[in-house]
């Protein structure tokens, strides 16, 4: 089977997308297994299927995303940043400042366009507002080396952060374990929030089905909301991720700006073994 796909990334945070119609109806899990290994697949942090929106819809596709492991999430900023590059590359016309509406899994999300240049485009996202009560954010985590507070909450998807001092440890193990905690039955995103000043942080993400990438848009806007609750910034701050910087404002929503960039496309062979497996 020949898969069809382009491949787009938000702040070096990879994607591959695919239409609905030339995507199987089945196994989407173990195709995303295999299309996104950086070894015998394409390589990618997640595959989205994109799903043009009936005619006279309030919005112009919907998406369904799918982490490199196999597991699927309701959202990724970068991704649905991604997802609106992609429409435009393949045909939505759309000017400077208009929106693109686009149905996740958490929702219906709107991206203003800021700026295209050739296959580069830069989008403002609504990410919409953390749920539940902020006073509940903080919480104390029982780990092997003992307790340990972070804020955890959700924004489009669950979110899990931890302020730091430096990035001098081995984060990444401690990313992974946070994310499989029994205090998250359905996996959580982990983010390393270092506060420079009230309107710049530095961040490091391990994502739950994905692990370490380079960048996070809900992970940005979730050390955002993190920083915010425990008074240590104030709208606007520019998050600085290993792929650059991702920038942050708060209105009564959250909104996220940032990158998206077609780079690439064509076709994954899939094949099934007798076993049922890629």
């Amino acid at each position: 089977m020949k898969i069809p796909f382009a491949k787009a990334h938000g702040a070096r945070n990879d994607f591959l997308l695919t239409w609905a119609a030339y995507a199987p109806k089945e196994n989407h899990r173990e195709l995303a297994r295999a299309i996104c290994d950086r070894h015998v697949g394409v390589g990618a942090d997640g595959w989205l299927i994109v799903t043009p929106a009936p005619r006279g819809s309030d919005f112009h596709a919907s998406i369904q995303l799918y982490n490199s492991d196999g597991s699927d999430s309701e959202i990724s900023g970068n991704g649905t940043r991604c997802a609106a590059a992609f429409l435009l590359d393949t045909g939505l016309d759309l000017a400077s400042g208009e929106e693109v509406r686009i149905r996740t899994g958490a929702g219906l999300k709107t991206l203003r366009l800021l700026s295209r240049r050739g296959l580069h485009y830069e989008f403002e996202m609504n990410m919409g507002k953390p749920e539940g009560d902020p006073n509940k954010f903080l919480m104390t985590l029982t780990l092997e080396e003992g307790p340990r507070q972070v804020i955890a909450f959700r924004i489009g998807n669950p979110q899990c952060a931890v302020l730091v001092d430096h990035f001098d440890f081995d984060w990444r193990e401690l990313g992974r374990r946070i994310e499989l905690h029994p205090q998250f039955p359905q996996r959580t995103n982990v983010s390393f929030v270092r506060v420079s000043d009230r309107h710049s942080l530095e961040v490091r993400f391990w994502e739950r089905g994905a692990g370490e990438t380079q960048s996070s848009g809900t992970g940005s806007a979730g050390a955002y909301v993190a920083a915010r609750v425990l008074g240590l910034v104030e709208s606007p701050v520019d998050v600085y991720t290993p792929a650059g910087i991702l920038r942050v404002r708060q209105d009564d929503d959250i909104y996220l700006q940032g990158p998206a960039e077609i780079v690439a496309g064509g076709e994954f062979y899939w094949e099934r073994n007798e076993n049922g497996k890629p």
